[in-house]
Formats: C-alpha cells, sequence, structure tokens
C-alpha cells in the first residue's frame, strides 16, 4: 500500500495511567449532529483499557445520544436542557457542580463543542489538571493545554498563532485524526481498489438534517444500474430514517442500515462514496475511499476545498447547490474514468503516511 501508516498513540500523547481520570463535554443533537460525540467515543476507546475513569458530561439536547454513549460502557453526567441557548457562564457552573458532586478531579478534561471557548476553560481550570481542546473552526481563542484539529487545510502550522497559549501542544491535520480501531485494522487489511465502481455508499452523517441521502438514492434510482450494489447508512438521530427506510425497500441492489458499528467494513467494500463534508472524511480518505462529497455546514468548506484542489476528493459545492441531476453526471464521469478513481484513492491513502 506503498509508505507507512503513520500510528497515533494516544495514551502516549496524554501520559495515561490506571490512575488517570479522563472526562469529556461534548454534545449530540439533530442540529448539532453526532460527530463531536462519535470523535469523543473514539478517543474514550482508545484509553479504556489504560485509564482508571471515563466520564463524558452531555446536555439533554433533542436528539442526543446519551444513551447510546452509556450503551458503549462509559458514564454520562446529565446536564438539563434549557429553552434557549446557554452562556458559557451557565455551561461552566453546571459543569464544575458535577465535577465537585461526584468528587470527580479529571487529569484531563476534554472538549469538543463549537459554543465553548476560553472563557469557559479558563473557568474550568481549578477542577481539571490540564485541559484539551478538539475544535476545527479557528473562529475563537482557547485556554488548553492540548490543541488538536484533524482537519486538512493551507498553512495548517500558523492557523492557531494567537489563538491558543504558546505553551499549548498543537496536534494538527489528518494524521492525528481520531479514527476506530477498526478502521486500522481494515487499512492493514485493504484491498487494492481497481478503480471500477461496483459498489456504493451513501452516508451524510448522524443526522443529515438537510436529507442530502434522498437526493443521493434519486441520483442513484436515476442512474438505473443496477448492477452496481448501494449500502445506505442513516444515524439513529436522522429524522428521516424511517422514509429513507422505505426508499430503500423498494430500490432493487439497496441495503439499508442505521447507526452501524461495521462502519469501516462497508467502506471498505465501497468503491464510491456520496458524503457529507464531516468527520466522515476522514475515515473515507483512511480507507482510500474516493467520495463525492457536498457541503453542509459551513465549517466543511475549507476543507473540502483543499481536499479537492489536491485531488483527495470530488466537491459537489454547498448542500442547496447539489441537485439530482449534478449528482447523476458526477457518478456517470466517474464511472467511465477509473483513472481519475484509483488516484483519488491513492491520494486519500498518502495523507496518513509518514
Amino acid at each position: 500500500m506503498g509508505n507507512q501508516t503513520f500510528e497515533c498513540d494516544w495514551v502516549q500523547i496524554l501520559n495515561i495511567t490506571k490512575d488517570s481520570a479522563v472526562l469529556f463535554r461534548t454534545d449530540s443533537s439533530v442540529v448539532i449532529g453526532s460527530g463531536h460525540v462519535m470523535r469523543c467515543l473514539t478517543l474514550a476507546d482508545e484509553l479504556r483499557e489504560s485509564c482508571g475513569e471515563i466520564g463524558f458530561i452531555c446536555r439533554e439536547l433533542p436528539g442526543n445520544l446519551i444513551e447510546y454513549i452509556e450503551r458503549r460502557g462509559f458514564r454520562v453526567f446529565r446536564l438539563p436542557l434549557r429553552r434557549a441557548n446557554v452562556p458559557w457562564q451557565a455551561d461552566a457552573e453546571g459543569t464544575g457542580e458535577i465535577i465537585l458532586r461526584n468528587r470527580l478531579n479529571p487529569d484531563w478534561l476534554v472538549v469538543d463543542h463549537y459554543a465553548l471557548d476560553k472563557q469557559w476553560e479558563s473557568a474550568m481550570r481549578p477542577l481539571a489538571q490540564r485541559i484539551m481542546v478538539i475544535d476545527d473552526l479557528v473562529d475563537r481563542g482557547h485556554d488548553c493545554d492540548l490543541l488538536l484539529d484533524q482537519n486538512y487545510y493551507r498553512q495548517q502550522e500558523t492557523r492557531y498563532a494567537g489563538l491558543v497559549p504558546g505553551t499549548a501542544r498543537q496536534l494538527l491535520g489528518p494524521k492525528y485524526a481520531l479514527l476506530r480501531r477498526e478502521f486500522k485494522a481494515a487499512r492493514r487489511d485493504l484491498r487494492r481498489r481497481d478503480g471500477f465502481i461496483r459498489r456504493i455508499l451513501i452516508f451524510y452523517g448522524g443526522s443529515d438534517p438537510t436529507n442530502e441521502t434522498a437526493k443521493a438514492l434519486k441520483a442513484v434510482k436515476r442512474l438505473n444500474r443496477p448492477g452496481i450494489a448501494v449500502d445506505v447508512v442513516v444515524g439513529v438521530i436522522n429524522p428521516n430514517r424511517e422514509r429513507i427506510r422505505e426508499i430503500c425497500s423498494g430500490m432493487i441492489n439497496t441495503n439499508f442500515y442505521c447507526q452501524v458499528e461495521n462502519m469501516a467494513e462497508l467502506m471498505a467494500e465501497a468503491d464510491l462514496a456520496l458524503g457529507a463534508g464531516g468527520a466522515a472524511t476522514w475515515e473515507r480518505c483512511y480507507l482510500g475511499l474516493p467520495s463525492l462529497v457536498t457541503i453542509v455546514a459551513e465549517n466543511q468548506r475549507e476543507t473540502v476545498e483543499a481536499l479537492a484542489e489536491d485531488g483527495v476528493v470530488c466537491n459537489l459545492g454547498w448542500h442547496r447547490d447539489v441537485i439530482v441531476d449534478q449528482l447523476v453526471e458526477s457518478i456517470k464521469a466517474l464511472l467511465e474514468d477509473p483513472d481519475s478513481v484509483r488516484e483519488m484513492t491513492r491520494r486519500g491513502l498518502a495523507l496518513f503516511e509518514g
């Protein structure tokens, strides 16, 4: 498969021991999506065997994944639902109360939340030994000891200049992406992709609030290639999941999945993905899966455009501008150009080498 894959050892990076306690502050909802929680769960799984205690603090937002986190074996401390947006002071107060009441004393407080910044983090300083921030917006300051931004940008090394303390360690770029062990195993056993498209994977994130999945299904139906197998994945918080299930049941050679645990297997088997520009981007690239990508949130734009410029993905553009005919023509173009498909595979895999 070429050069050696870079391996990120989070136990070593965070200096985790059996006496360590790690606490995550993150949320999920129909609006926020599931990406923040899923990447925190990935880190929690990496630390589980070496760490003494791991917990999550999550707000009870509509479409949250609290019960899912608990089913994965982690304790969740709940912040109550508020009618309006919660100011950082109230969030810090609620989080602090949970830490003190339960005597948690975390060695690491890991924050993955776009609504929280250095003011919240500074308020948490007396309650945690160290603070790790997972971010990719570069739109606010952070008071942290470690910052992770796994996205792909131009001038990456200077992006957070002036936004984090000079003493903070910065881990920047896809090679630090939080990827579950199943993906690492799948990459080791990855088949050689020949550029021909026999199987398509459709996945637009856990919630897919703009329902890009239905648009993609219309495109596949209009494509009228019954010999191509189609796997469709939605999250449990997708508000349109039952309708999508119905559509899939009426289509030939099409499989429907909800909240899967074998995403790496599905990506490894696929020859082309239709998806959004969120966290799954790195999973697809890691397995060399060529993608037609729709930008569904403004914070995805810069990364998707940079990846497209470097030939890693095909950028379809902003979701409101992407129409079914465009999807059909884009799929057709790749069906007729296996060399370009193979090149996307090569460039995606290369992001994680060295």
